[in-house]
């Protein structure tokens, strides 16, 4: 068992779209990732996701609405529901989700990154 520093792992790097592994626990894995511009619409048909907002502002646009995110606060965006992450200004988040969580779902990108690093 060891303590994990949330600001000593955000540090190791400043490239956006592309979350490090922190931790894992349960089938889940522990993320951090900063988060600069629009991502891309995608679906996880099977796995929950929760974004929970460190730094910044995000907000989270889906079809039929949005939800703008403050430091301190999370969603959790359920599976088979069409999100798109937006970030004005850099945004530094944590997010919990199952291991076998694809990047953006069943979408194809050049942000798509499905062999993330662990820090």
């Amino acid at each position: 068992m060891k303590k994990v520093n949330i600001q000593e792992k955000l540090n190791q790097f400043q490239d956006h779209w592309n979350p490090r592994i922190v931790g894992e626990l349960n089938g889940q894995q522990v993320k951090l990732a900063k988060l600069k511009g629009e991502f891309i619409w995608h679906t996880h048909d099977e796995e929950d996701e929760l974004f929970w907002v460190i730094s910044g502002m995000l907000t989270i646009e889906f079809r039929d609405s949005s939800v703008t995110l403050n430091p301190g606060e999370f969603i959790i965006v359920p599976k088979g529901i069409e999100h798109k992450p937006i970030a004005a200004n850099e945004v530094q988040v944590m997010l919990f989700e199952p291991a076998a969580t694809k990047h953006t779902g069943n979408e194809k990108h050049e942000l798509t990154n499905n062999n993330q690093e662990h820090l």
